[in-house]
């Protein structure tokens, strides 16, 4: 022990800047803060989760955390605890509880194969993390001493079991915590929206890797995963990690909404639904999806759903304006696609009659919504309130998905056979500017002849 702690040379980093995001990140605590006057409020980043016996997932951390603390995927470490402790003028001193690097005159250094650097490299000190990020740090042993008086105190549960045993839980305090941090994350600040950007762009050049991949995912069994991996490396290259389990759903797993196997084979002639999104450095995600004929062309069925879906995904986006309400854009795109599957002639009824409260006909083949929110989480927002989210209006700021789509099961009687094991769905993401929408993936293409151009100059 003492000869491990003998003759290391002095390794903290020297002109460590402040990070980009700590003045967004002041803001958003501040309102947080005029919501809880004289309460403490305890946001747990989360700790590991076991994979498999001795070994854990990929940590993560808890999105709320992120939110507050603008803490980069790179720079957090598990088991740390944001502590906004209450003044008289509001949540003043801040508290970023975490373990810090490993002393090198400590065992933790060589034998916390959690935490030590011998095991997982290269942490921040407490130093450089209140220079990067503009918080008061001390060491999580620090916790319990805090924690242990009398001042009101809530915090999010079921994320670190330290926090747990040393917060009392109150489930609709805790609920009501959650939903107020979601709907502050309803409108983007101007780094969100440029974060969510950078992710799309890299997201971008993703899904050309996977048309590029296609020639090889052709020629193996189980070419989804080809398809996947090409994707994932992408992710991987430019970004943090996948922003979610990326769908490679060629031929009929098309018509599987979550297909995340990504076992089937790649066959030309067929569609593959490619559903994807890369989570950068700050933990921001696109959510994007394109249907792409695996050939390069599509056949004359293939390209009547396509288009049915493209023009509700076009009535859609035309739909996303401030102030309207959030059902908006999903009604547009369900007209129209309730009109093209009449006019296919295998609605029992009319378009209208199926777009009435309790008809739906037409969501035999389309049953999920057209979008949803965007941002830390690919369904971001998910604990807002529901007048606040889904009953309520759109407004400037929001980034959201629209995202129209058929679905014509393989073994659909209802449709003639050259239709069956189609499915399709158009993914972009959006942003709700003053006057109107901004498509921030425009640049990938969606129209049926630009997807084709699109393909055969990548396979050139």
């Amino acid at each position: 022990m003492e000869f491990m702690a003998l003759g290391w040379a002095d390794s903290s980093l020297q002109g460590v800047k402040s990070a980009n995001v700590v003045k967004f990140a002041a803001i958003r605590r501040s309102k947080i803060s005029a919501l809880y006057p004289g309460v403490r409020l305890v946001i747990p980043a989360g700790t590991f989760k076991v994979r498999s016996n001795d070994t854990d997932y990929k940590f993560r951390v808890h999105s709320a955390f992120a939110y507050l603390t603008g803490i980069s995927a790179s720079d957090c470490v598990p088991d740390s605890v944001l502590v906004l402790e209450p003044t008289a003028q509001g949540h003043e001193a801040l508290l970023l509880f975490i373990h810090p690097r490993s002393p090198r005159d400590t065992d933790e250094f060589h034998s916390d194969r959690r935490h030590g650097e011998f095991w997982v490299g290269r942490r921040l000190s407490a130093t450089e993390t209140e220079a990067r990020y503009g918080i008061s740090v001390k060491h999580i042993d620090n916790l319990p001493d805090l924690l242990n008086d009398d001042v009101e105190t809530f915090a999010i549960h079921h994320e670190d079991p330290v926090v747990d045993s040393l917060v009392k839980i109150r489930k609709k305090r805790e609920a009501k915590l959650l939903a107020n941090i979601s709907e502050l994350r309803l409108i983007k600040d101007s780094y969100e929206i440029a974060e969510i950007q950078r992710a799309i762009d890299v997201t971008i050049r993703g899904f050309s890797d996977m048309v590029q991949a296609i020639p090889a995912a052709i020629s193996v069994k189980r070419g989804e995963r080809i398809i996947e991996s090409a994707f994932n490396g992408r992710a991987r290259l430019e970004g943090n990690e996948v922003g979610y389990d990326t769908i490679a759903a060629a031929g009929s797993h098309a018509c599987v909404l979550h297909w995340m196997k990504n076992d089937g084979d790649v066959i030309p002639g067929d569609l593959i639904l490619i559903d994807a999104g890369a989570e950068v450095e700050s933990m921001y995600t696109a959510d994007i999806t394109r249907t792409i004929p695996i050939n390069g062309k599509f056949s004359p069925a293939q390209r009547k759903i396509y288009s049915i879906v493209y023009a509700a995904q076009r009535a859609g986006i035309e739909a996303v304006k401030p102030g309207a309400p959030w059902s908006a854009f999903h009604n547009a795109a369900s007209a129209v696609l309730a009109k093209g599957l009449e006019e296919l002639g295998v609605l029992p009824v009319s378009a209208e009659e199926s777009l009435e409260e309790y008809a739906g006909f037409h969501r035999r083949w389309t049953v999920h919504s057209t979008g949803h929110m965007l941002g830390l989480d690919v369904h971001d927002c998910a604990q807002a309130r529901k007048e606040s989210y889904r009953d309520g209006p759109l407004e400037e700021g929001m980034v959201l998905t629209v995202e129209p789509g058929l679905y014509i099961q393989a073994d659909d009687l209802l449709f003639p056979a050259e239709y069956r094991g189609i499915g399709v769905r158009i993914e972009d993401d959006v942003l709700v500017t003053k006057t109107g929408v901004q498509v921030l993936s425009r640049a990938l293409p969606s129209h049926p002849d630009e997807v084709e151009v699109w393909v055969a100059n990548l396979l050139r």
